[in-house]
């Protein structure tokens, strides 16, 4: 017999109020086993309601935990979802836009990490997008933390998707049952390899050469550091990736090409970023900080330092006290450093 544990009621309106409220609650429902209802989803966009990519979260966080749910249809600005039990198997999710597929991979990755059980997944959608972490942060950043708490996660990318044609792919394996460990993260140590790489689909070679020279430029590193590599892909794409590995941590900025907007431009708010991370000295950028929230929430806590903590974290951070009894506390040395805690009770 299934208990019932007492439901949590979401404004989606909170905060940034866009998709991420509706993704961590269903992350941290299926984990917990606590049912909620929310309502106004993504209130603070343009175009409020569920997307293709926030229905295929629902949809993916549904069949992982047998859920009952109402309100999952496109557009909807309410919705409940109840978890039965997390069921670890092979499964297959399509997006069927441009929309993120890491995103709705890491809608169900933390309840499959907590139950006994292998899983395979593939996602297909996009995989290269400029609303969220790309399918390289995925791989170079998040998975690495993760495992070194305790997950056994492995992904692949078997095409990449960009907008607006999406059609890429990866697949997943996790391996739960292994309680997710402490992290202490407060020191990056001394950074072993810089990259600045530019992939290019179905458009001209010299846009990525462009940007890795400006972005090299920018950041004054060497030629060795540079990478220009042509990818097959559905439709048109373009991206390029700034990589900084350090002993503890890595850390990856990206610039995505758009129509009418130069090469350099690309290449240079990527390398702003970049500058902007290594001159404050914290380990933690700025996405992996709102990431990280839900793994220490779900395991055994900790504690990390990043920059100044982004409006997206902070509401993270209260979603996450909604289904788990933890305290999350900020600790502002300055501008640019600041230490998270997340202590459980």
């Amino acid at each position: 017999m299934v208990r019932v544990q007492e439901g949590v009621t979401i404004d989606g309106a909170v905060g940034e109020g866009g998709g991420q409220v509706l993704r961590t609650a269903l992350a941290m429902s299926l984990a917990t086993g606590r049912p909620f209802r929310i309502d106004n989803i993504r209130a603070g966009r343009a175009k409020p309601g569920l997307l293709r990519q926030h229905l295929t979260a629902v949809q993916a966080a549904a069949a992982i935990g047998k859920a009952r749910v109402t309100g999952d249809a496109l557009g909807s600005s309410s919705l409940t979802f109840a978890p039965r039990a997390v069921e670890p198997g092979d499964y297959v999710f399509a997006v069927g836009s441009a929309g993120s597929a890491t995103l709705v991979f890491q809608t169900v990755l933390l309840p499959l990490l907590l139950v006994p059980g292998t899983s395979t997944l593939a996602i297909e959608g996009g995989t290269h997008n400029p609303a969220a972490p790309p399918f390289d942060f995925l791989q170079r950043v998040f998975l690495p933390i993760v495992t070194r708490l305790g997950g056994a996660v492995t992904v692949s990318l078997e095409r990449p998707g960009f907008y607006p044609a999406g059609g890429g792919r990866f697949v997943a394996t996790v391996t739960g049952g292994a309680p997710l460990q402490h992290l202490d993260l407060r020191e990056r140590g001394a950074i072993v390899r810089r990259r600045a790489r530019a992939h290019v689909a179905n458009l001209p070679r010299h846009i990525a050469e462009r940007e890795v020279k400006k972005a090299l430029s920018m950041l004054n590193w060497n030629e060795e550091c540079g990478e220009v590599e042509g990818v097959t892909a559905i439709g048109p794409g373009n991206v390029l990736l700034v990589e900084i590995e350090a002993e503890h941590v890595t850390e990856l900025l990206t610039g995505f090409g758009e129509v009418g907007v130069a090469a350099e431009a690309v290449a240079a708010r990527a390398a702003q970023e970049a500058r902007r991370y290594l001159a404050a000295n914290a380990p933690v950028g700025i996405c992996l900080a709102d990431q990280l929230l839900p793994v220490l929430a779900l395991g055994q806590g900790g504690t990390f330092r990043t920059l100044s903590l982004s409006q997206h974290a902070r509401t993270n951070a209260e979603i996450v006290q909604l289904f788990r009894d933890v305290k999350i506390e900020t600790i502002e040395h300055g501008r640019d450093d600041v230490e998270v805690h997340v202590v459980r009770a």
